[in-house]
């Protein structure tokens, strides 16, 4: 993606005057502090599994799981995220399960039904972060094809970023060194700017490798209480929770 921030719109660098004012002091891995926030998308933002929809077109438990496991799977999913289109990915499927067509078919159109809501907290936290002039940018592994749909279906969450970098518009995945160089790049980041948010360990390890802050998600009242450490301003987690 190029030009107009893929997350709607051009908003200010991180340079200008955003009202925010990092505390001074120490990140994990390097001594600039960060002030800006990368975060994933899927089970970091949203929560996402293709469960969610193939549980609506398999109604027993044991053929969902079946297919699940041997037909439209995780791992095959990724060739999208890689930059495969789905009308070749879908072929090839259905050669090998040519009964399984219609199921296949599905997740094109209705690929919006595989994410149910944002990760509970996120929405506020995310909110909280923006009205706080903190720069919010995304790096996800994602088909090129599939986000624009999902990231309108989002309008109000991506509004909120200022960039969001797709791995299947890139052809680059992380935990690969290059998505990163590239993002900060687009960002206009250096590294130690930043703090990279997701839920995969190797994909935190691949921003540390980068020079960036990292943490690895694992829901958002251990994120926020990780950002209020490096001196995001943000509500501790009793405020948050009562202002809910």
């Amino acid at each position: 993606m190029n030009g107009r921030s893929s997350a709607g719109g051009s908003r200010s660098s991180p340079s200008d005057d955003t009202g925010f004012t990092p505390v001074s002091g120490c990140g994990p891995h390097n001594m600039t502090q960060p002030s800006s926030v990368i975060f994933d998308v899927g089970r970091v933002l949203f929560d996402w599994d293709l469960r969610f929809l193939y549980e609506r077109l398999i109604p027993e438990d044991a053929a969902l799981d079946a297919f699940l496991r041997n037909v439209v799977t995780t791992q095959w999913h990724f060739q999208h995220d890689a930059g495969r289109p789905f009308a070749e990915t879908s072929a090839e499927l259905t050669a090998l399960y040519p009964h399984h067509a219609e199921l296949i078919a599905a997740l094109g159109p209705r690929f919006n039904e595989t994410n149910r809501a944002m990760m509970p907290g996120m929405e506020a936290l995310v909110a909280e972060l923006d009205a706080a002039g903190v720069p919010l940018y995304a790096i996800t592994n994602f088909s090129g094809e599939f986000f624009p749909p999902f990231r309108a279906k989002w309008a109000a969450v991506f509004d909120r970023f200022r960039d969001v970098v797709v791995s299947g518009d890139e052809k680059l995945m992380k935990p690969d060194a290059g998505i990163y160089h590239l993002a900060l790049d687009r960002f206009g980041l250096d590294a130690a700017q930043a703090i990279f948010v997701d839920d995969n360990a190797a994909n935190v390890a691949g921003a540390e490798a980068v020079g960036m802050h990292a943490v690895l998600f694992t829901g958002e009242p251990r994120l926020r209480a990780d950002l209020r450490r490096l001196g995001f301003p943000l509500a501790d987690q009793k405020t948050a929770a009562s202002t809910l």
